[in-house]
C-alpha cells in the first residue's frame, strides 16, 4: 500500500484537537483513559500545560506532538474549521463514480457533485448509450468498460486516471454534495491522514415508504453512527462504506482488490491499517444513500454483505471473527444468557478478576480503581452483547436448530433476544417495538444466511470463530 503511513509532519499550528466523548480523566486530567481499542495514558508535565480544558489548540512542536499522540490513541478528534487548512478545490479533487444502468439515480449524483471534476466508470451497463447521454450532459469524463467486473475493479479504473493530490469515490446512487467533498478534503491538512469518510444516512426514493426504509434510518449497514473516531480492526470503527471516501491518491496504489464483489472497502481500510495508514471517520459531513426500493433488495443487499466475510476471512485471518471476548467476558456472557443462579457469582467475580487486572495495568492515580472496575462492568456487558450477537446473527443457522430440541438453548436465545431489543430501545427509545423486533431479526437472519453461505463454499469458518483479544501495550 505505497505512500501510506508515510511520516509527512505533524498537526498544522492554528488546528486543535478535541477529546473525544468517551474519555475519562483522572488525577487533575493527567490520567486520560477512553479510546477504541480502549487504551489509557499519563500525561507529562509538559503535556498536561498543553491540554486546555478539553482540547489541545496546536501552537508550538510541543503541542503538536501531545496532539499527535492523542490523536494516534483514538482519544481525539481534530479539527480544522479554524485552522489555517481550507476547503479542496477543484484542482485538488477528482471524483470517481462507478455505475451500471441506474441512470436516474446517477443523474441525480452528479447534479450534486457540480462543478468538481468527474469521471465516470460504466461497468459494463446494458444500455451504455443511456449511461453516455447522462454523463455527457453533465459534462463529466467516462470510461466504459465492455464487460461487468464489479465496483471494485471500476473503481480502479478511474483511479488510474486521476492526476490529483485527492481523490473521492461515490457510489452513483449516493447524493454526496460537492462542499461536503470540499470540506472533507479540508481534513488532509493531517499529514498522516490517508483516507476519511462521512456518515452516509438512506434516503428513501420518491413513493411510498415502508417499514424497513424506516428501520434503516436507525440501523442501516453503511451508517456508521454520530460518534468520530480512527478506523482500523479491532475498534469500535473497523471499516468505512464505499459509498462515500475520499483518499489521498498517493496513498491508493494498487487501490481496491479487484476481485472482491462485497467487502472490498473493509479490504482497502485494512490494508491501509496493516500498512501504518490512518483513516478516519468523520460523521459531521453527511450523505444521503438511495435506499432499496423493494423488501426483497433490502434482505438481497444484507444477504450480500454477509457473504463476503469468508473472502475477508482468507486475507485477514482473525481479523473478521464475529466476536473478540477474553475468558472472564466470555464467561459473564455464558452466565447472563443462561441465567442460572450460579450466574450472580461467576459475573460478580469475573467483573473483579477483570478490575483487578485492569487497575494494575492503569497508570498510578487517584481513582483508579474506581475507573479499573467502570471499565471491567463496561467490557462485561460489551461480552454479553458479542455473545448476543453470536446466537442471533452469526451462528443463527446452526443455534436456532438446536433450540428446537434444547432447553438451554432456548433459555439463552431468548436472553439475547431480550439483551438485542433493550439495547436497541435505549439508542432508539421513539422506534417502534414491532419495527425494532422485526428489523433486526430479518437483518440478522439475512446476513447471518449470508455469512454461511460464503463460509462453506470458500470452506473458510474464520468468519465464523470467536478469538481472544491481541494484547496491546
Amino acid at each position: 500500500m505505497t505512500g501510506a503511513g508515510t511520516a509527512r509532519g505533524g498537526l498544522p499550528h492554528g488546528s486543535r484537537v478535541v477529546l473525544t466523548r468517551d474519555v475519562k480523566a483522572l488525577d487533575g486530567g493527567r490520567v486520560l483513559a477512553g479510546g477504541s481499542p480502549l487504551t489509557a495514558v499519563q500525561l507529562s508535565d509538559a503535556a498536561a500545560q498543553v491540554l486546555r480544558g478539553w482540547a489541545v489548540p496546536v501552537q508550538d512542536d510541543t503541542s503538536a506532538a501531545v496532539a499527535d499522540r492523542l490523536l494516534a490513541l483514538d482519544l481525539a478528534d481534530p479539527r480544522f474549521d479554524d485552522g489555517p487548512a481550507t476547503t479542496a478545490t477543484a484542482r485538488d479533487l477528482t471524483v470517481v463514480v462507478p455505475v451500471r444502468d441506474r441512470t436516474t439515480p446517477l443523474d441525480r449524483c452528479l447534479s450534486a457533485l457540480a462543478p468538481l471534476r468527474v469521471v465516470v466508470v460504466d461497468d459494463g451497463s446494458h444500455d451504455p448509450a443511456a449511461v453516455a447521454a447522462v454523463v455527457h450532459r453533465h459534462g463529466a469524463g467516462l470510461i466504459a468498460l465492455p464487460e461487468n467486473h464489479g465496483p471494485a475493479a471500476a473503481r480502479n479504473a478511474g483511479l488510474r486516471q486521476v492526476r490529483t493530490p485527492l481523490v473521492a469515490f461515490v457510489d452513483s446512487d449516493v447524493r454526496a454534495p460537492a462542499e461536503v467533498l470540499r470540506r472533507l478534503g479540508r481534513e488532509f491538512a493531517d499529514p498522516a491522514l490517508d483516507l476519511v469518510g462521512p456518515r452516509v444516512v438512506p434516503a428513501p426514493r420518491a413513493g411510498r415508504v415502508r417499514w424497513f426504509h424506516r428501520y434503516d434510518e436507525i440501523a442501516s449497514s453503511l451508517d456508521m453512527g454520530p460518534a468520530a473516531g480512527r478506523v482500523r480492526p479491532g475498534a469500535r470503527l473497523s471499516y468505512l462504506p464505499s459509498a462515500c471516501l475520499v483518499a489521498r491518491t498517493a496513498s491508493l496504489a494498487p487501490g481496491f482488490a479487484p476481485e472482491l464483489r462485497v467487502g472490498e472497502d473493509v479490504d482497502l481500510v485494512w490494508r491501509l491499517a496493516a500498512a501504518g495508514g490512518v483513516v478516519r471517520y468523520v460523521p459531521r459531513y453527511v450523505v444521503r444513500h438511495d435506499s432499496r426500493d423493494t423488501f426483497r433488495e433490502w434482505f438481497a443487499t444484507k444477504f450480500s454483505y454477509g457473504s463476503g466475510g469468508a473472502d475477508l476471512g482468507r486475507r485477514h485471518g482473525p481479523l473478521i471473527a464475529p466476536a473478540v471476548l477474553t475468558g472472564p467476558t466470555a464467561a459473564v456472557a455464558v452466565a447472563v444468557l443462561l441465567r442460572r443462579r450460579w450466574g450472580v457469582p461467576v459475573v460478580l467475580g469475573a467483573i473483579a478478576l477483570t478490575a483487578v487486572r485492569s487497575a494494575r495495568r492503569l497508570p498510578r492515580s487517584e481513582g483508579r480503581h474506581r475507573l479499573a472496575l467502570t471499565l471491567s462492568a463496561g467490557a462485561a456487558l460489551g461480552g454479553v452483547h458479542q455473545a448476543s450477537s453470536l446466537l442471533l446473527r452469526a451462528w443463527w443457522p446452526v443455534v436456532w436448530p438446536l433450540a428446537l430440541v434444547s432447553r438451554t438453548v432456548r433459555r439463552a436465545v431468548t436472553t439475547a433476544v431480550v439483551v438485542d431489543v433493550v439495547s436497541a430501545r435505549h439508542a432508539h427509545p421513539r422506534e417502534p417495538l414491532l419495527r425494532t423486533l422485526l428489523g433486526r431479526r430479518l437483518d440478522d437472519l439475512a446476513y447471518g444466511a449470508g455469512l454461511w453461505v460464503g463460509a462453506l463454499r470458500e470452506r473458510q469458518l474464520s468468519c465464523l470463530a470467536v478469538v481472544r483479544p491481541r494484547r496491546r501495550g
